[in-house]
């Protein structure tokens, strides 16, 4: 998940021999042919021709504005049985994989979507099959899927699977005793039929050499707080092990699918405080621990990790209509007369409600589909295609076991999902997943980069490159890392980025004028180049090249983070170990967090030998740390270590995360003997610990190890 580029559009596409190819079908039986097989890899985004429905294609070329990305490629839906087989007006799914392979593509988008009692908790999105018809689900709607993605003529693809938006988190959230509860949801979680619904599926499609599964993981709005996220990992691990299923079966998660959280608040973060009232306890924020779906994905993956899922998972993330541009769009925060104020003021999500999720005014479509765009993400995808419709805004009759919902009902004023607000849906809405043009034109309006006439993000025709970024400069090293910063770049728009280059290749992005380059080799030295990109996509020439090499590995850490200890426990021979302890960067780059972790090093003594970690407070967010106990040999004072590490974001030159509240007991609860633990000091107020060891990715960057 570490290379990045840009998702290649499989642009060899053949709308007008779509009707002779149906023609032909009618005339002869197709045998499938062998192909060469996909080999397994990372990341299946990489590298990729992906797919473009012709269907949607179609639609979005008849629309004003449309044929700028009608050549996008995005997810094809099964939601219900019959789409499997297709109808007169939507291609089967053996036809898309064909058209697939005519287009030249090598990788191919599909989500899976008709649980039993599906969406429990909204009714545009009910599907067929009722609460109990798990064996219809299996042997009507799995079976038939699998059997066609394992055809050998669709070998060569790499096979992407969305598995089942909205279902487990609903188990989470909605099932009971919480405003908004359903007995629908409440009846899933007791037959337990969502979970086993999603074990088959993974086990089953798993199974197949060249598929991907993807498990919906919701978005920031819904599983962001930690009386939320932690349950949800708990409820991943449970169905992804159910019904044969094991964490193999998964290659990773998708959050925001379908929805319409922003990517990123770039005009406030979660730490800013107004007049000493946090964002966090902003009406919008209300005390989530995320204001976006990057760092919210980026922390999931962590505590995933954590819970027992592969190290190599990766993020999606759906960013079909999360760009909110157009002139509504905020350019800086809002303003300080209070901490409300400040934050309506900046953010770019503009819904009235993070809870609505139903045909959004003013929403845009977001960045293009790109592949490993950050740490841990495996792709920006267009998982739900821009003009599909979230629901109805009034009663429909259909035959799709699709209800009304309220919430796509513009005069509704909301129930407890939504902090009982108007649901700022559109009106004269069309079924779920049927074609709204009205909201398909808004999207390409406020498209957020702007979508030009050829299809490219951009603002009017610019074409003028920023100016090539100078000073480039190794403000820091260490054994795993070299942290650079560089003089800012011109344009005549204005300067939206920069890419990093390491050796030729590009490493990483970032909006400011620095960045840390991790996961590095002791002793080894590397060139350094950087380019800058405004909101056209225009790119500026390199920068001068420079040549940095890192430090030897091992010793004592003598590198500019720092960290801080106090004693919060008044005994040393209770049943808990408790600290508190605070990361500073004292020098003057900023610091990727996701590369760092702490070392508490202690003695246990007898009794148990597993170990139960807590985070009671923290200024950053018990959400954003990792911790867990490790063993460190039989150095005195230091058989065990508690880690931290930090699931995603930055720390800037010269700030701290604050204060993090830890402890740590045995499994059995009995007693520790502090008194001749390494690390452990008697202060009681912050100061410089020597012997709590900070290591960047894997290398010692601050302390002196046992």
């Amino acid at each position: 998940m570490s290379t990045r580029g840009t998702i290649m559009h499989g642009l060899r596409r053949r709308l007008a021999a779509t009707s002779a190819l149906a023609m032909g079908a009618a005339l002869m039986v197709a045998i499938p042919t062998p192909a060469s097989a996909a080999a397994r890899v990372d990341n299946p985004y990489v590298g990729a021709t992906a797919y473009v429905n012709p269907d949607w294609s179609a639609k979005a070329n008849a629309e004003p504005g449309g044929a700028a990305i009608a050549d996008t490629p995005a997810f094809v839906w099964m939601d219900r049985i019959a789409a499997i087989e297709g109808s007169a007006s939507a291609m089967s799914l053996r036809e898309h994989l064909d058209t697939a392979l005519d287009q030249g593509a090598d990788l191919f988008q599909v989500v899976i979507y008709d649980l039993p009692g599906r969406d429990c908790a909204a009714l545009a999105s009910n599907g067929e099959l009722g609460p109990t018809e798990l064996d219809r689900y299996k042997n009507e709607y799995i079976d038939p899927i699998s059997e066609i993605l394992a055809d050998p003529a669709y070998a060569s693809l790499r096979i992407v699977t969305i598995i089942e938006p909205d279902s487990l988190p609903n188990i989470v959230t909605n099932a009971g005793g919480t405003a908004g509860s359903t007995d629908a949801c409440a009846t899933m979680k007791a037959n337990g039929n969502y979970e086993k619904g999603v074990g088959y599926a993974l086990h089953t499609l798993g199974a197949i050499p060249n598929v991907y599964n993807y498990i919906d993981a919701a978005h920031h709005g819904w599983l962001g707080w930690d009386s939320n996220m932690g349950p949800a990992a708990t409820e991943f691990k449970k169905a992804a092990t159910s019904e044969g299923a094991t964490v193999n079966d998964v290659a990773g998660f998708i959050v925001n699918t379908a929805n319409y959280s922003a990517l990123k608040e770039p005009n406030f973060k979660i730490t800013d405080s107004v007049n000493g009232t946090t964002v966090r306890q902003s009406k919008w924020v209300d005390w989530n621990y995320y204001t976006d779906e990057l760092t919210f994905a980026q922390a999931l993956r962590t505590l995933l990790v954590s819970q027992g899922f592969n190290s190599n998972i990766g993020m999606l993330i759906d960013t079909a209509r999360n760009g909110w541009g157009g002139s509504a769009r905020p350019t800086s925060a809002g303003p300080l007369t209070s901490v409300d104020a400040y934050v309506n003021g900046g953010r770019v999500d503009r819904r009235i409600h993070a809870g609505n999720w139903c045909n959004q005014s003013g929403a845009g479509i977001g960045e293009r589909p790109t592949a490993a765009p950050e740490a841990g993400i495996d792709a920006y995808v267009w998982a739900k295609p821009p003009g599909e419709s979230d629901g109805n805004s009034a009663p429909v009759e259909n035959d799709e076991g699709k209800g009304f919902d309220r919430m796509c009902d513009p005069t509704y004023e909301g129930n407890g999902r939504n902090g009982n607000s108007m649901t700022g849906a559109l009106a004269n809405s069309p079924l779920a997943g049927h074609w709204f043009s009205a909201q398909f034109q808004e999207l390409v309006k406020n498209a957020y980069p702007p979508i030009d006439g050829s299809g490219n993000p951009g603002g009017g025709g610019d074409t003028q490159a920023p100016t090539a970024p100078t000073g480039v400069t190794a403000t820091a090293k260490t054994s795993g890392s070299v942290s650079l910063s560089w003089t800012a770049s011109t344009d005549n728009t204005g300067v939206t980025g920069y890419d990093v280059f390491r050796n030729g290749v590009k490493v990483g992005s970032t909006t400011t004028t620095s960045y840390t380059d991790s996961g590095l080799s002791a002793s080894t030295a590397y060139t350094y180049t950087v380019k800058a990109k405004d909101a056209a996509g225009n790119v500026s020439a390199a920068s001068s090249a420079l040549s940095a090499t890192t430090s030897a590995g091992g010793g004592t850490g003598t590198g500019t983070l720092k960290v801080q200890y106090k004693n919060t426990d008044s005994s040393a021979t209770d049943n808990q170990i408790r600290m508190g302890l605070q990361l500073v960067n004292t020098g003057s780059t900023a610091v990727d967090l996701s590369t760092v972790k702490l070392r508490y090093w202690f003695t246990p003594e007898a009794g148990a030998s597993t170990f139960g970690t807590s985070c009671d407070w923290a200024v950053i967010g018990c959400g954003t740390l990792t911790h867990s106990v490790k063993t460190a040999g039989s150095a005195a004072g230091a058989s065990h270590y508690l880690e931290v590490g930090f699931g995603s974001g930055t720390l800037a030159a010269g700030a701290s995360t604050g204060e993090m509240q830890l402890r740590l007991n045995k499994s059995d609860w009995s007693n520790f003997n502090e008194a001749d633990d390494y690390s452990r000091s008697t202060v009681t107020s912050y100061a410089d610990a020597s012997k709590v060891g900070l290591y960047i990715t894997g290398a010692l960057a601050w302390g002196t190890a046992p």
